[in-house]
């Protein structure tokens, strides 16, 4: 990995952009497959998925990866996106910033989640900078930024505790401005949903619109006087809520409370590596369980990535931070950019409308016919789609 030589863009200011292609030596590509065939094994046992990431699964991916799936070829296809790093509040930054192709795009940052990485919206880009190049109508384009997280990736990881989502959002508004964009919209998921929630509630005047495909977990609004009474419906949602995290939820307690010691473990072996990450592609995506809801060459390139850059635990370091910064919100607190919500089917337990109303200028409610947790990998034209028609009515606002 490194940065082009001979080039820089300087925007707004100091802040220095400069640009960046991923080239992974490789002596690392080599490593790697080393440490694949010197894996041991846990010994066999028939609990299956039920237990955890499934024996025969993990030992076909872990195959596909030393044997068949070519790194050089999903590198170059990701060094087609133009790709920079920049320096915001003392951190290396990357990000795609993929100008549109229409009569006035809008600027549009877009924000990732756990386990995936920028990476999840390598399809999603063009369908959102050039619509008219796959049917759409152009006056949808959008100038489209695509940061990838403090920690993810290409980007520095911090040094010491802090860093958290409402954090980040801060660092975002400046990257926005060093790019020239006073205001914009904001778009995410997972993590990427808390993110952009805290850029709509810290920097409200800056944000034109926010588009979610899933509300922040930690997310609670002020309850008690002054405010309408809880309703069943939201009783039954934080009971779902506290059920799922019983049965599945032994991972971001583990990370949110002793992400370091996770680390060692999944730092060292790329098969525990991508065991950890791949059990949540098979079950938090829309394939029926059998891990096919994302492309093994897609899912893949996600887990490299996080092998390769070492990012593993300051990744995982995020959900300590989030836990001790919960996002909740005080009576007459209110997030003021306009929210449309797109509901994939196999999401996480997602709110009731009323529950998002009481902080949220919600406008739009859009159950989608089918994807899950990973809508910008799993179904990128109808995620693409509803983004557009979210933005739609707010561009002469900008």
């Amino acid at each position: 990995m490194g940065l082009e030589e001979g080039r820089s863009t300087r925007v707004n200011g100091p802040i220095d952009i400069q640009p960046f292609v991923i080239a992974i030596p490789e002596e690392q590509l080599a490593a790697l497959k080393v440490r694949l065939r010197e894996t041991r094994w846990p010994a066999p046992f028939a609990g299956g998925w039920d237990y955890g990431t499934d024996l025969a699964f993990v030992q076909n991916l872990s195959e596909f990866w030393e044997q068949t799936f070519d790194w050089r070829a999903r590198e170059a296809q990701l060094n087609r996106l133009p790709q920079y790093r920049a320096m915001i509040g003392g951190l290396g930054i990357h990000f795609i910033h993929q100008p549109g192709t229409g009569p006035v795009p809008l600027p549009l940052l877009l924000t990732h989640g756990w386990p995936g990485s920028f990476v999840e919206m390598e399809r999603l880009v063009p369908l959102l900078a050039d619509p008219g190049s796959y049917g759409g109508d152009p006056a949808d384009a959008f100038d489209v930024v695509v940061p990838s997280l403090p920690g993810f990736g290409f980007s520095d990881a911090p040094r010491g505790p802090g860093v958290n989502s409402r954090q980040i959002a801060r660092l975002w508004a400046e990257l926005m401005g060093a790019l020239g964009y006073e205001r914009f919209g904001a778009q995410g998921g997972d993590i990427g949903a808390g993110v952009s929630t805290w850029l709509g509630f810290d920097h409200a005047a800056r944000v034109i619109g926010l588009h979610l495909n899933y509300i922040p977990g930690s997310y609670r609004p002020p309850l008690g006087e002054g405010e309408p009474p809880q309703t069943a419906e939201e009783a039954a949602f934080l009971e779902r809520v506290a059920a799922w995290n019983e049965e599945e939820g032994a991972y971001g307690h583990l990370q949110g409370t002793r992400p370091q010691t996770l680390a060692y473990g999944l730092s060292d072996s790329p098969v525990g590596l991508a065991a950890w990450i791949a059990e949540k592609f098979v079950a938090w995506t829309d394939s029926g369980g059998d891990g096919r809801g994302v492309a093994p060459e897609a899912l893949l390139t996600n887990i490299a990535l996080y092998w390769f850059t070492n990012t593993i635990g300051s990744s995982v370091r995020l959900y300590r931070e989030n836990r001790l910064a919960p996002m909740q919100f005080g009576p007459g607190e209110r997030v003021r950019p306009p929210l449309s919500v797109a509901l994939f089917p196999r999401e996480l337990p997602l709110p009731p409308r009323s529950w998002v109303e009481r902080v949220y200028d919600l406008r739009r409610w859009t159950p989608m016919p089918r994807g899950g947790h990973f809508a910008a990998m799993e179904e990128p034209e109808l995620l693409a789609a509803d983004i557009r028609a979210a933005f739609r009515p707010l561009r002469e606002q900008r």
